[in-house]
């Protein structure tokens, strides 16, 4: 009797607690090092042409369409033994760590015009083995407790972890640069071991840490008994009717644009900014780490100024959450975050720490979305099975997945275009012996305009736009209280059925 009555009212230990959000921790590394680099690696390191990418990342896309849903359905279908969720973790998290290095490993032996199949292959398959284990492990906290608040908070202080642990590749390509210079390292040499011991790292920590939560968290929410006998078409199809769901799938792809601040980044601090005395005088060595300094200075910058407002906006929702629904958080912020991001392209690139004020406003709403949307993904997820019975929690992450792994997709590839469009001359880098400073670029003023957009004027327009469907977005107030009381209600009584059976 007491086990049933945990499983519909009980908490989640703070053993467990802990041990999901340090597998965030880690998961967040391994994530972060492939949609902060991989456009860069492929461009500035491989030497891989810019339109083979871009096709790369639509075709890769296409195929999570159909990829992630499938996921999703086989998830909710499947009964493993030691859970729907956490039994795929037993099986992905080695695999992804092992890929996540071949990204970011470049075979010497590998023809360079057969480099990018090589880059081809890995990127796919990262991507499908990463979704069998992403959609079960960001499903894990609707099956881990069934009090809406407390999922609220665990997803909020989870994607906080994550968000922590994505920088630290950040704060390592910004370490390896300077260091590795100093080792008398420069060009393709440099930039090839810098982001190959930053994935080893990313890869070793945040794969321990990622495959700890097959082993420590739990799933204790009941399905309901109608899920097993849902066929994998009628779950696409309610799925696919549930309004508060597609409009938070919408919100998300009309976002996209917030990930510049991660695929961007280096970009930016290659084509954009320099902070340091004259160049032209200076021998080759000295020439090179006064722009790797410069690399890691503008680097830091951005990181530090996006850090604070996306943070500082993470720590502070499992308060406001308590005030404010999902809606108004989401809109607010995204208002303010866009105005800031467009005074960002009109005051220039001229004074990088003119800008600092305004690209941490920009990035609050970062820090919002980025837990908000779960948590509504998880009420919506709520509201189908009040109104249906059916609970696709595989199927509606899947959708969350897509969305996300969309969005970086989109982001990269706007990065490339813009690589196009400005025509610039990237060269045999395979072979570079030295690095380009970005006024010596040629076209300099209009390189440096269009490139600056991309953390400005692009971001900016995007959280604008996000905003358009959230205001036909009604699962809030008495609406949502009496889902959760009714949906509460339902599960009592489903458990006091089987309870009666038992007995």
């Amino acid at each position: 009797m007491g086990e049933k009555t945990k499983a519909i009212t009980g908490h989640i230990p703070r053993s467990e607690r802990s041990t999901y959000f340090f597998g965030a921790f880690g998961q967040g590394m391994m994530y972060a090092v492939m949609s902060s680099y991989i456009s860069d690696f492929y461009l500035n390191v491989m030497g891989i042409g810019a339109m083979f990418v871009f096709w790369l990342m639509l075709f890769a896309r296409i195929w999570d369409a159909v990829n992630d849903p499938m996921m999703g359905v086989i998830m909710d279908r499947v009964n493993p033994r030691r859970g729907k969720m956490r039994s795929w973790l037993f099986v992905v998290t080695i695999p992804v760590a092992i890929f996540t290095i071949l990204l970011f490993w470049s075979p010497s032996f590998i023809p360079k015009e057969s480099l990018m199949f090589y880059a081809g292959i890995t990127y796919v398959l990262w991507g499908m083995i990463y979704t069998v284990g992403d959609i079960p492990f960001w499903s894990l906290p609707n099956a881990m407790t069934p009090n809406a608040d407390e999922r609220g908070k665990l997803i909020s202080l989870s994607r906080t972890f994550n968000g922590v642990g994505s920088a630290i590749p950040m704060a390592l390509v910004m370490i390896l640069g300077p260091v590795l210079g100093k080792l008398n390292f420069s060009g393709a040499a440099l930039e090839q071991r810098k982001y190959l011991i930053t994935a080893l790292i990313a890869a070793g920590i945040g794969g321990l840490l990622y495959f700890r939560t097959a082993f420590k968290v739990h799933e204790r929410v009941p399905l309901p008994p109608s899920q097993k006998r849902e066929k994998g078409r009628g779950a696409l199809s309610v799925i696919f009717h549930s309004k508060p769901l597609m409009l938070t799938v919408l919100m998300g792809i009309l976002a996209s644009g917030r990930y510049m601040f991660q695929a961007g980044v280096m970009h930016v601090a290659r084509n954009v900014f320099y902070l340091g005395a004259d160049i032209s005088a200076l021998s080759a060595d000295a020439r090179e780490k006064a722009i790797q300094g410069s690399i890691t200075q503008v680097q830091l910058v951005f990181q530090v100024a996006v850090a604070v407002g996306m943070f500082g906006s993470m720590l502070l929702i499992p308060k406001l959450i308590e005030r404010f629904s999902y809606k108004q958080l989401i809109i607010s912020t995204c208002l303010i975050g866009g105005a800031s991001g467009l005074c960002m392209y009109f005051v220039g690139y001229d004074n990088l720490f003119a800008l600092v004020p305004f690209l941490v406003i920009c990035s609050i709403p970062l820090g919002v979305i980025n837990v908000v949307s779960y948590a509504m993904i998880g009420d919506a997820l709520d509201h189908v099975e009040y109104t249906t019975g059916f609970r696709q929690n595989g199927l509606g992450q899947a959708c969350q997945s897509f969305v996300l792994k969309l969005g970086n997709a989109l982001a990269t590839s706007v990065i490339v275009l813009m690589y196009k469009i400005l025509d610039i001359d990237l060269g045999n880098v395979a072979v570079r012996t030295s690095t380009i400073a970005p006024q010596e670029l040629a076209n300099a003023a209009t390189v440096r305009g269009g490139m600056f957009s991309l953390v400005s004027l692009i971001p900016a327009i995007s959280l604008l736009l996000c905003v358009v469907p959230l205001f036909f977005y009604d699962l809030t107030g008495g609406k949502r209280r009496e889902v959760m009381e009714g949906l509460a209600a339902k599960r009592a009584a489903r458990a006091a059925d089987e309870l009666i059976i038992e007995n």
